[in-house]
C-alpha cells in the first residue's frame, strides 16, 4: 500500500473559537493530517479556501454571515459537516450538496478521528491507482464507509474494522508497521488486532524469512 507522502490539509470553519480550536487539535493529532488556522465565517472561509486550497473542510452549518451549506455546494474540495443541526431536512440538504460525512455535535475525539483516518485511506486508494476503474472507486467508497459498517451487531470496534479495511484494500501483503501507518494507530495496537483477525480467519498471515533476525509477519486479505 502506498502511504500518501504529503499530509492532507484540513480547514475548520466554525464561529465558536473553543470548538474550532478543539477540532483543529483533533486533526493535528492524527498522522498524515495538518490543520490550517480555523476561520469563523463564510467570508473568511472563501478567502482561505481560494488561497490555501485545502483537501478537506470541516464545516459548521450555523455561521454569523449565513449557512455553511451555502458554501458546501460550491466547494472544490471535500467536506465533512460538523454541526449541532440535526434536522432531517438539513442533513438531506448537506448530503445532496456533497458532504462526505455529517457529524452532529457534540461528539468525542475518536468519533471524528476514525472518520478522518477512513478518509485518508479513501484518498490513498483513489490517488495511488494508475486507472480509476469502477472497481477501484467502489473499493475506495467501501473503505471510507467501513468505520460505520464495522460497528454492527457483532460488536466489532471501529479500530478493528479500520485494520481489516486497510488489509482488505491493500491488494497485497502488509506488515504490522504498514497497517499501523495506514490506520493511524501504534504498531502494538495494529499487531493486537491483526493477530485476532488472523486467528478468526478473517485475514491471512504468513511468515517471511530474511537472512538474519526474526521472521516478519505479513498479512493479506483472506481468500475465503
Amino acid at each position: 500500500m502506498t502511504v500518501m507522502a504529503q499530509p492532507l490539509r484540513v480547514l475548520v470553519v466554525d464561529d465558536d473559537f473553543y470548538v474550532a480550536n478543539l477540532h483543529r487539535q483533533y486533526v493535528d493529532d492524527l498522522p498524515g493530517f495538518t490543520a490550517l488556522p480555523p476561520v469563523g465565517s463564510l467570508a473568511e472561509a472563501r478567502v482561505v479556501i481560494d488561497a490555501q486550497r485545502p483537501d478537506l473542510v470541516l464545516l459548521d452549518v450555523y455561521l454569523p454571515d449565513g449557512s455553511g451549506l451555502e458554501l458546501l455546494a460550491g466547494l472544490s474540495c471535500d467536506a465533512f459537516v460538523l454541526t449541532a443541526a440535526a434536522e432531517r431536512a438539513t442533513v438531506y440538504r448537506a448530503l445532496r450538496a456533497g458532504a462526505l460525512c455529517y457529524l452532529v455535535k457534540p461528539f468525542v475525539a475518536d468519533f471524528l478521528a476514525e472518520r478522518l483516518m477512513a478518509y485518508a485511506r479513501y484518498r490513498n486508494i483513489l490517488s495511488s491507482a494508475p486507472d480509476l476503474t469502477a472497481e477501484t472507486i467502489a473499493r475506495a467508497q467501501r473503505v471510507f464507509h467501513a468505520v460505520d459498517a464495522a460497528v454492527g451487531p457483532a460488536g466489532r470496534s471501529a479500530t478493528e474494522g479500520a485494520v481489516l479495511a486497510a488489509v482488505s484494500a491493500a491488494g497485497g501483503e502488509l506488515s504490522a508497521h504498514e497497517v499501523a501507518r495506514a490506520v493511524g494507530v501504534s504498531r502494538a495496537t495494529a499487531q493486537r488486532y491483526l493477530t485476532a483477525l488472523a486467528a478468526s480467519g478473517q485475514i491471512h498471515m504468513r511468515l517471511r524469512y530474511g537472512t538474519t533476525g526474526r521472521p516478519e509477519h505479513r498479512y493479506a486479505a483472506s481468500s475465503r
